[in-house]
């Protein structure tokens, strides 16, 4: 089989699926999402004779820009090209109002969480979560970007910036945590591994930001969960982010429809590229 792998470069989940799929008797070519074109009624196909696509990234960018790449990958699915993960999981997963309110509705608990298109409105939100916020982009993913906001002043001048540049305020209740999450990653209907994230200071895990990373073992409710947060957004590839609240209980942070195992793979040790190519290949469905 020869695969699409729709990405920004080069990188290095690129080059380990293009060691997989080689290891496997496949192909596997590069092909820079922020380039690619389409046609209607002409002869234009930059993914003509690929037999698979997978997505590595949702390149940021103008609206146009990122519905436009939305719209190619479901007219792709229309036509019966296997595309990996599906277009809805990635257009629910990249945009995280409708990602915690499609798990909220499947009944994953998420942390009080609050959009808003103003500076004042965000104002009483951070009033009414308890003046202990965490500020997230609307897009966006490894922990940058984030704000851990419970000052008064801090908040004003926050939300009056990012109202200038008229960005949507997405706003989450801080919980409580002992310094860990667990991040698991899901193939299917299984999980593949999980990883407990360790923050190296202050109250981000990700590894991307310093934190560091163990193996961890999951109980079958924390199994049970985060196969539910990945239903919930349509995902069968899957980084479910899991947080342990002050009271014992569980919380989904975000589930990623992109999830990388740069970080995972040694830790559980474990080749996540073949067993998502194999997973592609012998169980997705074409």
């Amino acid at each position: 089989m020869r695969f699409a792998i729709l990405s920004s470069g080069q990188g290095w989940h690129v080059s380990d699926l293009q060691r997989a799929t080689a290891g496997a008797g496949h192909e596997a070519v590069p092909v820079d999402f922020r380039r690619v074109g389409a046609s209607v009624s002409a002869a234009l196909d930059p993914l003509e004779g690929f037999d698979a696509v997978i997505v590595r990234t949702m390149p940021p960018g103008s609206l146009e820009q990122v519905v436009f790449r939305m719209d190619l990958l479901h007219r792709l699915e229309a036509r019966g090209v296997p595309v990996l993960n599906p277009p809805r999981a990635i257009e629910t997963c990249v945009d995280k109002y409708l990602a915690s309110a499609r798990l909220e509705a499947a009944g994953v608990r998420v942390p009080p969480t609050i959009v808003c298109q103003n500076a004042d409105a965000a104002l009483e939100a951070f009033e009414i979560l308890g003046r202990d916020v965490v500020v997230k982009p609307l897009f966006g993913s490894e922990g940058r970007g984030m704000l851990h906001i419970s000052d008064v002043d801090l908040a004003w001048r926050t939300f009056r910036t990012l109202e200038r540049v008229q960005s949507v305020l997405y706003l989450q209740k801080f919980i409580d945590h002992p310094g860990w999450d667990l991040r698991v990653f899901l193939l299917g209907d299984r999980v593949l591994g999980a990883m407990r994230r360790h923050s190296q200071s202050g109250w981000r895990t990700n590894v991307a930001q310093g934190g560091r990373a163990e193996p961890a073992k999951l109980t079958d409710a924390q199994e049970k969960l985060a196969r539910q947060a990945a239903v919930a957004v349509g995902a069968p590839v899957a980084g479910v982010d899991l947080l342990p609240g002050p009271a014992g209980e569980w919380y989904v942070l975000e589930v990623n429809a992109v999830p990388g195992w740069r970080a995972l793979a040694p830790v559980i040790q474990l080749d996540v590229a073949t067993a998502l190519v194999g997973f592609l290949v012998d169980e997705y469905p074409h």
